[in-house]
């Protein structure tokens, strides 16, 4: 029988900090993730826009740094060929870049399933030859015909993908569709279907609008498993000139900062579900270890701020 390589911790290597982001603040170096929202929340053209800063070694969202460009694959199921790269265009455009001169490897095919063995054989080879730092699918719903609300089906799809990053060093985005009338809900929380989408991300971008729809602004919340996440920032879908992209804009008024204390995630994840949670669920929300998750349940229990019941945990009734 054959020992497991192993090597003792003081000596595992140091990432540099120069290493550590594919994209500066918004998605970590080779990290998995999902771009999340309501629809006409502009994702895609989101995942656009980190495509061509990727590509282009540019700004993305013409503010955050891609400290090394390189090749992209992308696979848009939900639009037209043309509307792929009259977007890309104008998005170019507006980081001063040619699409000619970026190396954006787009996948023509029709359908892609990843719940069927031919399809992901295919594009694993795709991602083998072409050696990628960034596979973006758009979007979740059109890669498959599992049950998205079970986690038995949806889990094996995304430690597929998993594996996939980790087998060819390259960051994996999912563009997936949040629960209708979600908009109330905090990130993580209103992403369509199992609970394992939120789970499975080491860098995720919730998309949201405000007040009235018509307004035109939405609002970027970013998570990351292994890094602080930045404040809420406000974007808009802008014309300049001829082309179309994201833009970030100021806000004016008092903006409310997500909870960002364990106590605080616990209680605010146990609201928005509004019933009981298994620990499992609830670490999966919170993302942290299960020993500061106890740790901090037991306190809360005491100060009768949460109610254990059952398998899981709740908030006290009213």
């Amino acid at each position: 029988m054959t020992m497991l390589p192993v090597e003792p911790a003081h000596r595992l290597a140091e990432r540099p900090a120069q290493e550590r982001w594919l994209v500066t603040s918004l998605w970590s170096e080779q990290a998995v993730g999902i771009i999340g929202g309501e629809p006409k929340c502009c994702k895609s053209f989101l995942a656009l826009d980190i495509v061509v800063a990727v590509a282009a070694g540019t700004a993305c969202l013409r503010r955050f740094q891609v400290p090394l460009a390189g090749r992209v694959l992308l696979y848009a199921a939900e639009d037209a060929l043309h509307i792929v790269r009259q977007r890309l265009e104008g998005i170019c455009a507006a980081s001063g870049v040619a699409l000619v001169d970026l190396d954006i490897q787009v996948i023509t095919v029709t359908t892609l399933r990843l719940d069927l063995e031919a399809d992901r054989r295919s594009l694993e080879e795709t991602v083998a030859r072409l050696r990628p730092r960034l596979l973006v699918l758009d979007p979740f719903v059109r890669l498959h015909r599992i049950d998205e609300n079970a986690s038995g089906e949806v889990a094996p799809l995304l430690a597929w993908l998993r594996e996939l990053q980790r087998r060819y060093n390259l960051a994996v985005i999912v563009v997936h569709h949040a629960k209708k009338g979600a908009g109330r809900i905090r990130g993580g929380q209103a992403l369509r279907g199992s609970s394992e989408f939120h789970a499975w991300g080491d860098s995720n971008l919730y998309l949201r609008r405000d007040g009235d729809p018509r307004a035109g602004e939405i609002t970027l919340t970013v998570e990351h498993r292994a890094a602080p996440a930045m404040p809420p920032l406000a974007l808009e879908l802008a014309h300049r000139a001829d082309a179309l992209a994201l833009e970030a804009v100021e806000r004016h008024g008092p903006q409310t900062s997500p909870p960002r204390s364990l106590d605080d995630r616990i209680i605010a994840a146990l609201a928005d579900a509004n019933r009981q949670m298994p620990v499992s669920v609830l670490r999966g929300i919170c993302r942290v270890r299960s020993a500061s998750l106890y740790e901090r349940l037991v306190a809360l229990t005491a100060a009768g701020r949460v109610v254990k019941a059952g398998r899981g945990y709740q908030l006290p009734p009213r």
